[in-house]
Parts: structure tokens; C-alpha cells; sequence
């Protein structure tokens, strides 16, 4: 059995598959758009009332040994993330303040990077599409 992190974007999924690739070297696994779909398109052509056929409507992508799917849903409108966080372990505190910087762009500041009781340097964040993110470096 797994359990894995399934984020949707609310049409902003492309932008954010580009965003982690550059931030945190995430590799895009997957991604279909709902024009891609094998199945009968319904209503407006793409399952998806209102949704633009160009949209993702399923993506996955790699960070580390870690696989995140993600999607655009039905476009919304602003995605919310609320009650959940990705936590980010690095190897050295080099690699958490590089990250944490580099997520950090157009996001905001939860709580800085800093030593903790149970890592070097821990800080929390949320970024530029509103997902929290907790980096550590390991002890």
C-alpha cells in the first residue's frame, strides 16, 4: 500500500510543473491534457465543464525518490491548500537554504530557516500557489 500527495492547481498546473522543475529539480514523470484523454469527451470536449482542453488534467513528477501527481481540476479558480505540507529533507544546510530560497520566489515566509531541537536549519513556507512547504536539513 502507498499514500501519496495528489496536488490540484486550479489551472495554474503547467505553470507549477515549470516552477519545481526550475526550484527543486523535479522531473515531470507524466502529463495529459484533457484533449489527450482515451476516454469519450463529454459536455464542452473535455470531460470538464468550462475546462479548456489544453489544460493538465493529470501529471505526476519526481523529487528525489518522491512521486507528486497533480492536475489542474476543474479550473476553479485559486488553488487552496490548507491543513497539509510538503516536507523537503536535505542532505546539508546548503542544499535546505538553496531550496528554500528557490521555493521562496513569489512565495511567503511561514516561519525562517533556522536551527531546531531536531535539525540544523528548518524553516516553513508557502509558495508563489499557496503550498506549504517545510525544509530541513538533515541532523
Amino acid at each position: 500500500m502507498q499514500v501519496q500527495s495528489y496536488l490540484f492547481f486550479d489551472g495554474r498546473c503547467e505553470e507549477a510543473l515549470d516552477f519545481y522543475k526550475k526550484a527543486i529539480g523535479a522531473e515531470v514523470q507524466m502529463l495529459m491534457r484533457f484533449k489527450d484523454s482515451p476516454e469519450p469527451p463529454q459536455g464542452d470536449g473535455c470531460g470538464a465543464p468550462g475546462v479548456s482542453p489544453d489544460k493538465v488534467m493529470h501529471a505526476s513528477f519526481k523529487v528525489g525518490d518522491t512521486e507528486v501527481m497533480c492536475s489542474d481540476g476543474m479550473v476553479a479558480g485559486k488553488p487552496e491548500f490548507k491543513g497539509i505540507a510538503l516536507a523537503l529533507s536535505t542532505k546539508s544546510e546548503t542544499e535546505a537554504e538553496r531550496l528554500f530560497a528557490n521555493l521562496l520566489e513569489g512565495g511567503q515566509v511561514q516561519m525562517p530557516l533556522a536551527k531546531t531541537f531536531f535539525s540544523p536549519k528548518f524553516g516553513m513556507l508557502a509558495d508563489r500557489f499557496g503550498v506549504s512547504w517545510m525544509v530541513m536539513a538533515e541532523a
